[in-house]
Protein backbone atom coordinates (compact mmCIF):
# COMPACT_ATOMS: atom_id res chain seq x y z
CA UNK A 1 0.00 0.00 0.00
CA UNK A 2 1.44 3.31 -1.06
CA UNK A 3 2.39 5.77 1.63
CA UNK A 4 0.00 8.61 2.12
CA UNK A 5 1.07 12.12 1.24
CA UNK A 6 0.92 12.96 4.94
CA UNK A 7 3.30 10.13 5.85
CA UNK A 8 5.76 11.15 3.16
CA UNK A 9 5.67 14.76 4.34
CA UNK A 10 6.23 13.56 7.91
CA UNK A 11 9.31 11.55 6.89
CA UNK A 12 10.66 14.44 4.84
CA UNK A 13 10.20 16.75 7.79
CA UNK A 14 12.14 14.34 10.02
CA UNK A 15 14.94 14.12 7.45
CA UNK A 16 15.10 17.90 7.22
CA UNK A 17 15.20 18.19 11.01
CA UNK A 18 17.91 15.51 11.19
CA UNK A 19 19.92 17.31 8.53
CA UNK A 20 19.54 20.63 10.38
CA UNK A 21 20.67 19.01 13.64
CA UNK A 22 23.68 17.48 11.90
CA UNK A 23 24.46 20.80 10.21
CA UNK A 24 24.20 22.61 13.53
CA UNK A 25 26.48 20.04 15.21
CA UNK A 26 29.17 20.30 12.54
CA UNK A 27 28.99 24.08 12.58
CA UNK A 28 29.55 24.37 16.33
CA UNK A 29 31.92 21.54 17.23
CA UNK A 30 35.50 22.49 18.02
CA UNK A 31 36.74 19.09 16.83
CA UNK A 32 37.84 18.65 13.21
CA UNK A 33 35.18 16.34 11.73
CA UNK A 34 33.81 15.61 8.29
CA UNK A 35 31.05 13.50 6.79
CA UNK A 36 31.54 11.47 3.61
CA UNK A 37 28.58 9.59 2.14
CA UNK A 38 28.59 6.04 0.76
CA UNK A 39 29.25 7.38 -2.74
CA UNK A 40 32.49 8.94 -1.44
CA UNK A 41 31.14 12.48 -1.71
CA UNK A 42 32.06 15.07 0.91
CA UNK A 43 28.82 16.27 2.49
CA UNK A 44 29.81 18.30 5.56
CA UNK A 45 32.79 19.36 7.61
CA UNK A 46 33.35 21.34 10.81
CA UNK A 47 35.21 24.70 10.75
CA UNK A 48 38.39 23.26 12.39
CA UNK A 49 38.81 21.03 9.30
CA UNK A 50 39.15 24.18 7.24
CA UNK A 51 41.82 25.54 9.60
CA UNK A 52 43.94 22.39 9.77
CA UNK A 53 43.33 20.75 6.38
CA UNK A 54 42.49 23.76 4.20
CA UNK A 55 39.08 22.55 2.98
CA UNK A 56 36.71 25.18 1.55
CA UNK A 57 32.89 25.33 1.28
CA UNK A 58 33.32 24.80 -2.47
CA UNK A 59 34.59 21.27 -1.69
CA UNK A 60 31.19 20.22 -0.29
CA UNK A 61 29.32 18.05 -2.80
CA UNK A 62 32.50 16.97 -4.58
CA UNK A 63 33.76 13.38 -4.78
CA UNK A 64 36.67 13.15 -2.37
CA UNK A 65 38.96 11.93 -5.17
CA UNK A 66 38.58 15.40 -6.72
CA UNK A 67 39.62 17.25 -3.54
CA UNK A 68 43.45 17.59 -3.49
CA UNK A 69 43.67 18.29 0.26
CA UNK A 70 41.61 15.19 0.97
CA UNK A 71 43.73 12.96 -1.23
CA UNK A 72 46.87 14.08 0.64
CA UNK A 73 45.61 11.93 3.51
CA UNK A 74 47.28 8.71 2.44
CA UNK A 75 45.02 5.64 2.34
CA UNK A 76 41.89 7.54 3.37
CA UNK A 77 39.73 6.28 0.46
CA UNK A 78 40.53 2.66 1.22
CA UNK A 79 39.75 3.22 4.90
CA UNK A 80 36.36 4.78 4.13
CA UNK A 81 35.42 1.91 1.81
CA UNK A 82 36.46 -0.66 4.42
CA UNK A 83 34.47 1.03 7.20
CA UNK A 84 31.35 1.22 5.03
CA UNK A 85 31.77 -2.45 4.11
CA UNK A 86 32.51 -3.82 7.60
CA UNK A 87 30.87 -1.22 9.91
CA UNK A 88 34.08 -1.38 11.96
CA UNK A 89 35.97 1.70 13.18
CA UNK A 90 39.48 2.38 11.88
CA UNK A 91 42.05 4.42 13.79
CA UNK A 92 45.39 5.68 12.49
CA UNK A 93 47.89 8.50 12.96
CA UNK A 94 48.57 11.10 10.27
CA UNK A 95 50.77 14.17 9.90
CA UNK A 96 49.52 17.31 8.16
CA UNK A 97 51.44 19.75 5.98
CA UNK A 98 51.93 22.08 8.98
CA UNK A 99 53.81 19.25 10.76
CA UNK A 100 51.02 18.55 13.27
CA UNK A 101 50.02 15.01 14.20
CA UNK A 102 46.40 13.82 14.39
CA UNK A 103 44.69 10.62 15.39
CA UNK A 104 42.21 10.02 12.57
CA UNK A 105 39.17 7.97 13.58
CA UNK A 106 36.91 6.77 10.77
CA UNK A 107 33.51 5.62 12.08
CA UNK A 108 30.47 4.25 10.19
CA UNK A 109 27.40 6.53 10.06
CA UNK A 110 24.51 4.13 10.48
CA UNK A 111 20.79 4.78 10.11
CA UNK A 112 19.60 2.61 12.98
CA UNK A 113 16.01 2.22 11.80
CA UNK A 114 17.03 0.82 8.43
CA UNK A 115 20.32 -0.58 9.81
CA UNK A 116 22.28 0.66 6.83
CA UNK A 117 25.55 2.56 6.64
CA UNK A 118 25.13 5.71 4.60
CA UNK A 119 28.65 7.03 5.01
CA UNK A 120 31.39 7.73 7.54
CA UNK A 121 32.25 10.41 10.05
CA UNK A 122 35.96 11.12 10.27
CA UNK A 123 37.23 12.75 13.47
CA UNK A 124 40.70 14.21 13.94
CA UNK A 125 42.23 14.49 17.43
CA UNK A 126 45.36 16.61 17.76
CA UNK A 127 48.07 14.40 19.27
CA UNK A 128 51.06 16.60 18.41
CA UNK A 129 51.91 16.99 22.08
CA UNK A 130 51.67 13.25 22.70
CA UNK A 131 53.91 12.45 19.73
CA UNK A 132 56.42 15.04 20.91
CA UNK A 133 56.41 13.51 24.39
CA UNK A 134 57.01 10.04 22.94
CA UNK A 135 59.89 11.32 20.83
CA UNK A 136 61.32 13.10 23.86
CA UNK A 137 61.16 9.86 25.84
CA UNK A 138 62.88 7.98 23.01
CA UNK A 139 65.55 10.68 22.84
CA UNK A 140 66.04 10.58 26.61
CA UNK A 141 66.40 6.80 26.51
CA UNK A 142 68.98 7.09 23.73
CA UNK A 143 70.77 9.85 25.65
CA UNK A 144 70.80 7.67 28.75
CA UNK A 145 72.48 4.82 26.87
CA UNK A 146 75.02 7.18 25.33
CA UNK A 147 75.55 8.88 28.68
CA UNK A 148 76.22 5.56 30.43
CA UNK A 149 78.70 4.53 27.74
CA UNK A 150 80.46 7.90 27.74
CA UNK A 151 80.81 8.01 31.52
CA UNK A 152 82.22 4.51 31.71
CA UNK A 153 84.55 5.16 28.77
CA UNK A 154 85.89 8.55 29.88
CA UNK A 155 86.32 7.74 33.57
CA UNK A 156 88.03 4.45 32.78
CA UNK A 157 91.08 6.27 31.42
CA UNK A 158 92.09 8.38 34.44
CA UNK A 159 90.96 5.64 36.82
CA UNK A 160 93.20 3.08 35.10
CA UNK A 161 96.05 5.58 35.21
CA UNK A 162 95.60 6.07 38.94
CA UNK A 163 95.61 2.33 39.58
CA UNK A 164 98.83 1.91 37.57
CA UNK A 165 100.40 4.91 39.30
CA UNK A 166 99.57 3.46 42.73
CA UNK A 167 101.40 0.26 41.77
CA UNK A 168 104.40 2.29 40.55
CA UNK A 169 104.40 4.35 43.73
CA UNK A 170 104.57 1.16 45.77
CA UNK A 171 107.63 0.06 43.83
CA UNK A 172 109.55 3.31 44.44
CA UNK A 173 108.23 4.13 47.91
CA UNK A 174 111.22 2.69 49.73
CA UNK A 175 113.76 3.73 47.12
CA UNK A 176 115.89 6.85 47.12
CA UNK A 177 114.48 8.05 43.80
CA UNK A 178 112.59 11.04 45.16
CA UNK A 179 112.34 12.67 41.73
CA UNK A 180 110.47 9.66 40.34
CA UNK A 181 108.28 9.54 43.42
CA UNK A 182 107.34 13.23 43.02
CA UNK A 183 106.70 12.75 39.31
CA UNK A 184 104.27 9.92 39.99
CA UNK A 185 102.52 11.97 42.67
CA UNK A 186 102.05 14.79 40.17
CA UNK A 187 100.65 12.39 37.59
CA UNK A 188 98.22 11.01 40.15
CA UNK A 189 97.09 14.53 40.95
CA UNK A 190 96.50 15.21 37.25
CA UNK A 191 94.40 12.04 36.88
CA UNK A 192 92.41 12.94 39.99
CA UNK A 193 91.71 16.43 38.64
CA UNK A 194 90.55 14.97 35.31
CA UNK A 195 88.13 12.72 37.15
CA UNK A 196 86.86 15.66 39.21
CA UNK A 197 86.25 17.66 36.02
CA UNK A 198 84.32 14.78 34.48
CA UNK A 199 82.21 14.29 37.61
CA UNK A 200 81.41 18.02 37.70
CA UNK A 201 80.30 17.91 34.06
CA UNK A 202 78.21 14.80 34.68
CA UNK A 203 76.53 16.60 37.59
CA UNK A 204 75.78 19.56 35.30
CA UNK A 205 74.12 17.23 32.78
CA UNK A 206 71.90 15.71 35.47
CA UNK A 207 70.59 19.17 36.30
CA UNK A 208 69.64 20.11 32.73
CA UNK A 209 65.95 20.91 32.55
CA UNK A 210 65.77 21.66 36.29
CA UNK A 211 68.02 24.41 37.56
CA UNK A 212 69.29 25.64 34.18
CA UNK A 213 66.37 28.08 34.24
CA UNK A 214 67.61 29.70 37.43
CA UNK A 215 65.96 32.96 38.37
CA UNK A 216 67.15 35.78 36.15
CA UNK A 217 68.42 39.01 37.66
CA UNK A 218 70.15 42.11 36.29
CA UNK A 219 73.81 41.14 35.90
CA UNK A 220 76.92 43.03 34.86
CA UNK A 221 78.75 41.22 32.06
CA UNK A 222 82.08 42.91 32.75
CA UNK A 223 82.05 41.81 36.39
CA UNK A 224 81.27 38.21 35.46
CA UNK A 225 83.96 38.26 32.77
CA UNK A 226 86.56 39.42 35.30
CA UNK A 227 85.45 36.62 37.64
CA UNK A 228 85.90 34.05 34.85
CA UNK A 229 89.33 35.44 33.91
CA UNK A 230 90.40 35.16 37.55
CA UNK A 231 89.29 31.51 37.63
CA UNK A 232 91.27 30.84 34.44
CA UNK A 233 94.31 32.85 35.50
CA UNK A 234 96.62 29.80 35.58
CA UNK A 235 95.68 28.76 32.03
CA UNK A 236 95.89 32.36 30.83
CA UNK A 237 99.35 32.71 32.36
CA UNK A 238 100.62 29.38 31.04
CA UNK A 239 99.50 30.05 27.45
CA UNK A 240 100.11 33.84 27.51
CA UNK A 241 96.53 34.25 26.31
CA UNK A 242 95.51 37.77 25.34
CA UNK A 243 91.88 38.65 26.11
CA UNK A 244 90.41 41.91 24.78
CA UNK A 245 86.90 43.28 25.15
CA UNK A 246 84.47 45.69 23.55
CA UNK A 247 81.50 45.85 25.90
CA UNK A 248 78.80 48.06 24.35
CA UNK A 249 76.06 46.52 26.49
CA UNK A 250 77.20 45.93 30.04
CA UNK A 251 74.01 44.73 31.74
CA UNK A 252 71.25 42.29 30.95
CA UNK A 253 68.75 40.11 32.78
CA UNK A 254 70.03 36.56 33.06
CA UNK A 255 71.00 33.91 35.60
CA UNK A 256 74.35 35.03 36.99
CA UNK A 257 75.52 31.44 37.53
CA UNK A 258 74.56 30.38 34.02
CA UNK A 259 76.15 33.40 32.34
CA UNK A 260 79.34 32.68 34.24
CA UNK A 261 79.23 29.05 33.06
CA UNK A 262 78.69 30.15 29.45
CA UNK A 263 81.66 32.54 29.51
CA UNK A 264 83.84 30.04 31.37
CA UNK A 265 83.14 27.29 28.80
CA UNK A 266 83.78 29.52 25.80
CA UNK A 267 86.95 31.14 27.13
CA UNK A 268 88.28 27.83 28.43
CA UNK A 269 87.67 26.21 25.02
CA UNK A 270 89.29 29.15 23.23
CA UNK A 271 92.45 28.55 25.27
CA UNK A 272 92.24 24.76 25.10
CA UNK A 273 91.87 24.59 21.31
CA UNK A 274 94.75 26.88 20.44
CA UNK A 275 97.05 25.95 17.57
CA UNK A 276 100.26 24.51 19.11
CA UNK A 277 102.95 27.16 19.41
CA UNK A 278 100.47 29.97 18.89
CA UNK A 279 99.47 32.51 21.55
CA UNK A 280 95.69 32.50 22.15
CA UNK A 281 93.95 35.73 21.20
CA UNK A 282 90.36 36.04 22.42
CA UNK A 283 88.00 38.96 21.84
CA UNK A 284 84.75 39.35 23.77
CA UNK A 285 82.15 41.80 22.50
CA UNK A 286 78.58 42.77 23.39
CA UNK A 287 76.16 44.90 21.41
CA UNK A 288 72.45 45.35 20.79
CA UNK A 289 70.92 43.21 18.04
CA UNK A 290 67.19 43.82 17.69
CA UNK A 291 65.37 42.21 20.60
CA UNK A 292 68.59 40.50 21.70
CA UNK A 293 71.87 41.37 23.34
CA UNK A 294 74.59 39.82 21.19
CA UNK A 295 77.52 38.38 23.13
CA UNK A 296 80.33 37.17 20.86
CA UNK A 297 83.51 35.30 21.77
CA UNK A 298 86.10 35.17 18.99
CA UNK A 299 89.38 33.24 19.04
CA UNK A 300 92.30 32.45 16.73
CA UNK A 301 92.36 28.74 17.48
CA UNK A 302 92.31 25.56 15.42
CA UNK A 303 88.81 26.17 14.08
CA UNK A 304 86.00 23.71 13.45
CA UNK A 305 85.33 21.75 10.27
CA UNK A 306 82.12 22.68 8.44
CA UNK A 307 80.49 19.29 8.98
CA UNK A 308 81.08 19.48 12.74
CA UNK A 309 79.80 22.99 13.38
CA UNK A 310 76.27 21.85 14.30
CA UNK A 311 77.32 18.60 15.96
CA UNK A 312 79.39 20.43 18.58
CA UNK A 313 76.19 21.32 20.45
CA UNK A 314 75.21 17.66 20.77
CA UNK A 315 75.91 15.78 23.94
CA UNK A 316 79.28 13.95 24.12
CA UNK A 317 80.61 15.44 20.86
CA UNK A 318 84.38 15.92 21.04
CA UNK A 319 86.18 17.81 18.28
CA UNK A 320 89.63 16.60 19.29
CA UNK A 321 89.75 13.18 21.01
CA UNK A 322 93.28 13.93 22.20
CA UNK A 323 92.05 16.98 24.18
CA UNK A 324 90.71 16.20 27.65
CA UNK A 325 87.00 16.58 28.28
CA UNK A 326 83.69 14.74 28.03
CA UNK A 327 82.17 16.73 25.17
CA UNK A 328 79.28 18.16 27.17
CA UNK A 329 80.39 21.77 27.70
CA UNK A 330 78.81 23.29 24.57
CA UNK A 331 75.75 21.07 25.00
CA UNK A 332 75.19 22.60 28.43
CA UNK A 333 75.89 26.12 27.12
CA UNK A 334 73.32 25.63 24.35
CA UNK A 335 70.72 24.37 26.84
CA UNK A 336 71.26 27.31 29.18
CA UNK A 337 70.85 29.81 26.35
CA UNK A 338 67.84 28.04 24.83
CA UNK A 339 66.05 27.79 28.16
CA UNK A 340 66.30 31.57 28.45
CA UNK A 341 64.76 32.09 24.98
CA UNK A 342 68.07 32.79 23.25
CA UNK A 343 70.18 31.06 20.62
CA UNK A 344 73.83 30.37 19.83
CA UNK A 345 75.49 30.33 16.41
CA UNK A 346 79.02 29.46 15.34
CA UNK A 347 81.27 30.79 12.58
CA UNK A 348 84.57 29.03 12.03
CA UNK A 349 87.40 28.38 9.60
CA UNK A 350 89.95 25.62 10.15
CA UNK A 351 93.28 27.03 11.41
CA UNK A 352 91.82 30.55 11.40
CA UNK A 353 89.65 30.56 14.50
CA UNK A 354 86.07 30.43 15.74
CA UNK A 355 83.43 32.96 16.76
CA UNK A 356 80.50 32.02 18.96
CA UNK A 357 77.57 34.45 18.70
CA UNK A 358 75.19 34.22 21.64
CA UNK A 359 71.85 35.99 21.31
CA UNK A 360 70.36 36.66 24.74
CA UNK A 361 66.92 38.15 25.31
CA UNK A 362 67.33 41.80 26.31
Amino acid sequence: MAKSIVAVKRENKKLIELNEELENYFRNTIIPQLFVDADLVLRKFSPPVNRHFKFTPADIGKPIREIPNFMRLSGVVEHIQEVIKTNQDIEREIQTDDRRWFQMNTLPYILKKQNITIGVVITFIDITGRIKDLKDIERLNADHETFTYSVSHDIRGPLTNMILLVDLLKSVYNSDDKAEFNRLIQMMGKSAREMRTMINEITDISRIGTDLTDQSDPVNIENILEDVKFTLKDKIHQTHAKITTNILVSELTFSRKNLRSILYNLLSNAIKFTTPGKMPEIHVKTEESGEYTLLSVKDNGVGIEDDLQQEIFSKFTRMRPEVEGTGVGLYIVNKMIGNHGGKIEVESKVEMGTTFNIYLKS
